[in-house]
Order: structure tokens, then sequence, then C-alpha cells
């Protein structure tokens, strides 16, 4: 059975009010929860950006749910660091926590001060970041002397199970590429449904292991508030991956998002008042083969959403 879980989104609001909405999402009967990895908001708009592996601690402490976090190593973290942050929530939460590793996006890199290579000189460098954590996570003692260097690093507190380590990725080529060491996959909603094919061609490429959607929504009390809170919120985030991963600053994402019309926004997001149709699609969702699926309220009404999803959507998805 599909598992339908909630997605915290750091660039919209402040950690500590994020703390609650994700102990409310499970008082609504979500089943798993996933957070972003921002070192910046999108726009000046949303206006927030928590520190993910800070609040991650908290969100598994005071709730029950498996938990993930889409992240990027190799830049602003290195694949060491990173590695000792993920096992120690392992061992303390064990089971109950993911990794979604992608290239990363110069929004949030760029402030190492480092030059922002190209796309597959990123993806190279993931690749062995990967190579470098799943052996740290091993437990062996790992030096490394690549894209990104390592020198004789241990992890001295293991968890008995290490975190998943799923592959983040828009494209068919991305996924196919990602098939070659991921644990699993997750990618998010796209213009003509081609997350499907995202996914097919993960799986065509033997891609195994779990599959993943965030799912982009907006929901309100009228069509029009929901399509208005789309726009307002997450019009910068569809500027595409190969624009969006190299704008270093959340106003140039701005000025690049100006023409951006309000309609364009249900391409990326889905778009409804009715609880009813947002099930459907969801229950679509399910049907084309994801195996979790994380709701992402683009709108900044996450009460409104949680009490409404939680009393007319998750029970008719179960049914």
């Amino acid at each position: 059975m599909t598992v339908y879980g909630y997605h915290a989104s750091h660039e919209q609001f402040p950690p500590s009010e994020l703390l609650g909405l994700v102990q409310a999402a499970q008082e609504a009967g979500f089943g798993s929860s996933m957070c972003s990895d921002h070192f910046a908001p999108w726009s000046s708009r949303q206006g927030e950006s928590g520190h993910a592996w800070a609040w991650l601690g908290a969100a598994l402490a005071t709730t029950g749910l498996t938990t993930g976090v889409v992240s990027a190593p190799g830049q602003r973290y290195h694949p060491a660091v990173l590695a000792q942050a993920a096992a120690t929530l392992a061992e303390m939460y064990p089971r109950r926590l993911w990794l979604a590793l992608g290239t990363g996006q110069a929004l949030n890199e760029h402030v190492t001060g480092d030059r922002w290579p190209a796309k597959e000189v990123r993806t190279r460098r993931l690749e062995e970041c990967v190579e470098v954590m799943r052996a740290l996570f091993a437990g062996e003692t790992v030096s490394h002397d690549g894209l990104v260097v390592v020198d004789r690093a241990r992890l001295w507190s293991l968890p008995r199970n290490p975190p998943r380590l799923l592959g983040a990725a828009v494209s068919p080529q991305t996924a196919i590429r990602v098939a070659r060491w991921a644990d699993g996959l997750i990618t998010i909603n796209q213009p003509d449904e081609a997350q499907s094919e995202t996914l097919a061609a993960y799986r065509e490429a033997g891609g195994g292991g779990p599959v993943l959607l965030q799912a982009h929504l907006s929901w309100a009390r009228t069509r029009d508030a929901a399509l208005e809170a789309a726009h307002d919120q997450w019009r910068e985030a569809v500027l595409g991956s190969d624009v969006g991963g190299e704008i270093p600053l959340p106003e140039h994402f701005e000025q690049a998002a100006e023409s951006v019309e309000a309609r364009r926004m249900e391409q990326f997001v889905h778009v409804s008042d009715d609880p009813a149709e947002h099930a459907a699609w969801l229950a679509g969702q399910s049907e084309t083969g994801f195996d979790e699926i994380l709701l992402h309220q683009v709108g900044r009404d996450q009460a409104g959403f949680l009490d409404v999803f939680g009393s007319e959507v998750l029970p008719e998805l179960r049914s």
C-alpha cells in the first residue's frame, strides 16, 4: 500500500513552526515525512531557511515518523561530515532516516566561495561522495583523492542499519545515472505527468528499492486562492533544473520568474480547492507505481491543509 507523507519546507516556515507542523501531520494521519535542505529560500516572499540537520533531530525525537531529507554532498557538506550526521541520527532512531542525494544547486552551495562546477562534474562528484559515504557507513577508514578529498576518515558511532541513500532525479537521464548506485529514487511531479517517464527510466536501468514522489500541490478554500498561493510561493521553483541549478541568489530567482504567469503554475503544481480531486490525482500517482508520495502544500495555509487532508483526503486514499 502506498504511504502518504508530509513535506516540511524549510524555505517557507521558521524551524519552530515547521516542527509543530510535522507533529500535526502525524496527528492528522500522515505516515511519513521529509524536508528540504536549503541554505537560502527561492524568494524573499518565502523568507526562511533553517538548518535541516539541526531540525531533523527534533523532528525524529518528537514524532514516530520515518523521515527523509534531500541533500547534496560535495561542496557545502563534505561527504564525511554528512555521513557522520546521518549515522548519528540513524543510530538514535533506527530505520527511520533516509537521505536523497543530488548534485545540488548554486542557490545553496555557492556560499563556500568555491567555483560552481558544470553539471557533469557535479554528477561525478556526487558519485564519489556516495562511494565515500557507503564505505564510512560500513566502518571503513577512508582516504580519497578525487573531486572530493578525504583523509583517513572513520565513523566511530555507527548505526546497526545505515540509512538508505536514494537518488534524486527529475529527468529520465538522471534517473538512469543514479540507478547505478541508489537504494531507491525520489522525483517530483512535472508537466504532462512526466514523472512517470523518470520512474520508468529508473526501473529499466535496473534501479531497485522504493520509488518516492514529492508531490507539489496547492489547496485552498477556493480554486482562485489555491492558484494565487501556488504563484506567490512556488513560481521561482518552476524554472527548471538546468536553469535553477545555476542561479545563486533569491533575488536572481525573483527576477528570472517575473514573467511566470499564474496559469503556468498548473503544469508544476496540482491546483484545486476540491479534496476529492486531490485524492483522485494522488491515487493516480500511486497507480503509476510510486511507493511513497510526500505531499507538499505549497501555500502558506498548512493548518487548513492538514485538517482537510487528514479528515477527507487520506481516508479516501486508504479506502
